[in-house]
């Protein structure tokens, strides 16, 4: 059934790559750039616009010197608030060679992934250098929490250009490595203080993503053409639910890298299910249309406010290259797809596809009576239940009632016959232990008047 070749949604490698051909990976949400020729192309444009409102709108030539000092100042403003976070640029006062190398010897012993051996010799007298500059950077971001999200990120990024600058002697698995700790070290603190910041509308954005997902509850796998078996397990169910987990999990994490490894576990669930459910192995086209479902499917929390923390916010080699820059580029094309989702990219009519989305709507409003009613037709069954156990316990208390009455009116009953049989016993006792003595007394007073007087001495 799912061996034709142009199933799913067709997107080539190249169109993960960057446009500029820099042989790192593009993102949707930067216009198909990476983070880097973004940024490259984003300050000459800013440059170009603030050009154009100086020369392009009639303002006198003289103006551009008060723009010019304008610039500067702003510059000096930025710059002072760069030595508020990481100090002067001036050298730091020399340390032993000794000490560094232990340092750096002690950090590049560090087991993948052990973050709290981390924390113990960042908190080590001899890295009490690093650990100041990370306590104040961390304090200085929370005083100014009020700053633009721009402004937050461009810091962060800084920050961890500028902290890199003291493990140049790593390799690069090393550099990253630490710099991955050192990242969940900061995000961890400062995630209460920039994730869905004030000053952008990330919290919006979720909301109309949401509805958007919730609205497409109606696409089935077929229409996404992702292989899906036809008999489901009774045990497993669906083969997507470990990457529905996965996904969904992304927003209890705090530091972008974590984050990214939710993203990491779900994609590889994705390449887990499509390898039971196809006897193919699994390709490009497969995984982007599955993980379309799964997102449908999941519709995680907050799913754009995550993404956009993670690009703000995460190292840039996380997101440019490697497997978790794959699986997040797949990532955010699938939400495009699914924000722009209409019907030719499931093979139906415009018509088709607004019944559908009518429907669908509609089948929501529907379920949720239907869940009313099943919800009130429960409680009514509970209640007359209950009633039924009350009458039925009511009915036990009055047998019970009645059986002790008739059992006390029985003692009752007894009690009263034996009372009246000892009454007669008692009495007839009394009366044959009176007549004896009677006619003994009566005897000896016979006996007494027939005698004659008493013999006496006279």
């Amino acid at each position: 059934m799912w061996t034709d070749k142009q199933r799913g949604i067709r997107l080539s490698q190249q169109k993960l790559m960057c446009k500029n051909s820099c042989g790192y990976y593009g993102n949707p949400l930067w216009n198909g750039f990476c983070s880097k020729c973004w940024k490259d192309r984003a300050r000459p444009a800013e440059a170009h616009r603030q050009d154009a409102r100086v020369t392009g709108d009639g303002t006198p030539p003289t103006f551009s010197k008060f723009e010019e000092k304008k610039n500067l100042e702003k510059g000096r403003r930025v710059n002072t608030m760069r030595r508020l976070f990481w100090g002067t640029p001036s050298p730091p006062k020399p340390e032993s060679s000794d000490s560094q190398m232990k340092v750096l010897k002690a950090y590049q012993m560090l087991e993948p992934g052990d973050f709290t051996g981390f924390l113990k010799i960042l908190r080590s007298p001899s890295s009490q250098r690093l650990q100041s500059r990370c306590t104040a950077f961390l304090n200085t971001m929370e005083a100014y929490h009020d700053l633009p999200i721009q402004k937050h990120s461009d810091l962060v990024q800084d920050f961890y250009q500028s902290f890199a600058h003291y493990f140049s002697s790593f390799s690069d698995a090393e550099l990253t490595q630490t710099m991955e700790h050192v990242e969940k070290l900061i995000m961890t603190r400062l995630h209460k203080w920039v994730f869905c910041h004030d000053s952008c509308d990330d919290e919006q954005k979720d909301l109309t993503l949401q509805r958007r997902i919730r609205s497409l509850n109606w696409v089935t796998p077929l229409m996404l053409g992702v292989p899906f078996p036809e008999v489901q397990s009774a045990i497993t169910g669906d083969p997507f639910l470990p990457a529905i987990t996965a996904i969904i999990e992304m927003d209890a994490k705090r530091a972008p890298q974590d984050k990214l490894v939710c993203v990491s576990k779900c994609s590889q669930h994705v390449f887990e299910a499509l390898s039971v459910s196809n006897s193919e192995p699994a390709n490009a086209d497969d995984f982007l249309s599955a993980l379309v479902y799964v997102m449908l499917k999941a519709n995680p929390p907050r799913l754009h406010s995550n993404m956009q923390y993670v690009i703000r916010f995460g190292l840039p080699h996380s997101l440019m290259a490697g497997e978790t820059g794959y699986y997040f580029t797949n990532l955010s094309c699938a939400v495009a797809f699914i924000e722009k989702l209409d019907g030719p990219a499931l093979n139906l009519s415009q018509e088709e596809f607004e019944s559908y989305m009518r429907r669908g709507q509609a089948s929501v409003v529907r379920g949720g009576r239907q869940d009313a009613a099943r919800e009130t037709h429960r409680l009514l069954d509970e209640l007359t239940e209950r009633q039924e156990q009350l009458d039925r316990g009511v009915g036990d208390l009055n047998v019970q009632l009645r059986t002790w009455v008739q059992a006390v009116h029985t003692q009752i009953d007894q009690a009263t016959s034996r009372l009246t049989v000892a009454q007669e016993e008692l009495r007839d006792v009394s009366s044959s232990s009176s007549s004896p003595e009677t006619t003994t007394v009566e005897h000896l007073v016979l006996t007494d008047a027939n005698a004659g007087p008493p013999d006496s001495d006279c």
